[in-house]
């Protein structure tokens, strides 16, 4: 949902900017499918929600997304424009690297939202859950 056209140039977005608005994304589709697939419990929402949404989740994605020809050369490119991004800060319960690459992976999201392709959003976040579902317990226990 949108209520307003953007002001600026979306394609020149600074790659920081990309993935505070992919977290966001990420988080809601992550979010309706768990509810969806009728998980109400907030506990149990929140435990398996963090699966999918850790940096060592993207991570894992984005790694994975990068080996294949999965991705566009216009994708790749902000994806390296988000794994080059100089974060203010990490946090704690991740290195610098898992950092770098959950930004690049969340910029992507922010992107293909922003642009409004939607597809090809949906393509993306599909792959994700696919990825992650074949991961299992490897992102949950930190393998």
């Amino acid at each position: 949902m949108k209520l307003t056209e953007p002001k600026i140039d979306l394609k020149q977005l600074n790659a920081l900017a990309l993935a505070y608005m992919g977290d966001t994304v990420l988080d809601t589709y992550v979010r309706y499918r768990l509810i969806a697939s009728g998980k109400v419990r907030p506990n149990e929402l929140h435990k398996k929600a963090t699966s999918y949404v850790s940096a060592k989740a993207q991570a894992i994605v984005i790694n994975r997304l990068l080996s294949t020809d999965f991705l566009s050369r216009e994708e790749i490119d902000v994806v390296m424009r988000g794994r080059n991004a100089k974060p203010g800060n990490v946090r704690k319960s991740t290195d610098l690297q898992t950092y770098r690459q959950s930004t690049a992976f969340e910029a992507l999201l922010g992107y293909l939202y922003l642009l409004n392709e939607y597809e090809r959003l949906d393509c993306v976040i599909e792959k994700t859950f696919k990825i992650l579902e074949e991961e299992g317990g490897s992102v949950k226990n930190g393998k």
